[in-house]
């Protein structure tokens, strides 16, 4: 694999933060643009990683950070719109901006983080309408090399997900109401994720192709968050909560500081976040199971110790 100079949106959130551990461990040379560069010192252990303070919304700015790279890589995505940017200003015009960008940096290369069952025309939801809006903007730039990546929900070590309902269930008494219970997730780990992106960089068989990614089993939102509960060792009852209860409790959630639930949120979950076929044979990698990694961060750390002790033990058979 050739040594690259890649420039990467979204860098300091998450999915970022592993995929830029992995460029900068095989060599390549990673700009990082960032609102709140003191926000990245994380990134900083490495000497080929550079963190920028830039306004990704900025054509020029863009413009002027892409050139002298030959790879572009776009993970900026939100969960909840705020005084910020809504859903279409983050997730529609910027890829269309970064688009452009390229253009005019002279950068082929482009890999795009959207989501499973995004659809600008049909989705449930803003979030899916609009992330099938960028996805389609990308794919339609048929001037560049674009990898478009759709994942089901990511997990792994510091996850918004399964780190979020640990806090949940710690707070909460002897129940927990769960809106959306019954919705389907094939939940995959930020590594394979990671593992895709750096295996299609150099990969023309990946150019104008859009991948699902999902994870090997398939799970309820109530079966997750039982397991949540399990590794981190509290008794809760979650009793699921039907469409009607469900919007109600997104209406008042989502007003709350933080916004835990919305009602955008509800209607995301109403489409199954699975996907429809086997995992892309073109990156040669058998997804993870959620099984072998979960407990490594999310258990108590007696749990911890037993996990790495039988995962000790194991490997001597």
């Amino acid at each position: 694999m050739k040594k690259r100079t890649i420039c990467i949106l979204g860098g300091t959130g998450f999915v970022g933060s592993h995929l830029i551990n992995e460029l900068a461990k095989q060599g390549h040379r990673v700009r990082v643009l960032a609102r709140r560069p003191e926000r990245a010192r994380h990134l900083l252990v490495y000497p080929n990683v550079a963190v920028v303070e830039a306004n990704i919304h900025d054509g020029q700015q863009l413009k002027n950070q892409f050139s002298g790279c030959d790879t572009v890589i776009n993970l900026v995505g939100i969960l909840n719109e705020s005084g910020k940017g809504g859903f279409q200003h983050v997730h529609a015009e910027l890829p269309r901006k970064v688009v452009n960008a390229c253009r005019e940096a002279g950068v082929r290369r482009l890999l795009h983080m959207s989501a499973l069952h995004a659809d600008a025309q049909n989705g449930p939801s803003e979030y899916l309408r609009s992330k099938g809006a960028g996805e389609a903007a990308v794919l339609g730039a048929q001037d560049l090399d674009v990898t478009v990546f759709c994942p089901s929900v990511i997990y792994g070590q510091g996850d918004s997900f399964f780190n979020r309902f640990a806090s949940l269930l710690r707070l909460s008494p002897l129940v927990m109401p769960l809106a959306g219970s019954y919705a389907r997730f094939a939940p995959i780990y930020v590594g394979d994720v990671v593992q895709c992106y750096v295996r299609a960089l150099d990969n023309k068989a990946t150019f104008g192709q859009r991948y699902d990614l999902c994870g090997p089993k398939t799970y309820t939102l109530k079966e997750l968050v039982a397991y949540t509960a399990q590794q981190i060792g509290v008794c809760r009852k979650v009793i699921p909560l039907g469409p009607g209860m469900s919007s109600f409790m997104a209406s008042v959630l989502g007003i709350l500081p933080g916004k835990l639930l919305t009602k955008d949120n509800v209607r995301s979950m109403s489409v199954d976040s699975v996907c429809n076929g086997d995992f892309p044979a073109v990156f040669d990698l058998h997804p993870t199971s959620l099984e072998a990694v979960v407990p490594r961060y999310l258990g108590s750390k007696e749990r911890q110790k037993m996990y790495q002790s039988f995962r000790r033990n194991a490997g001597r058979d």
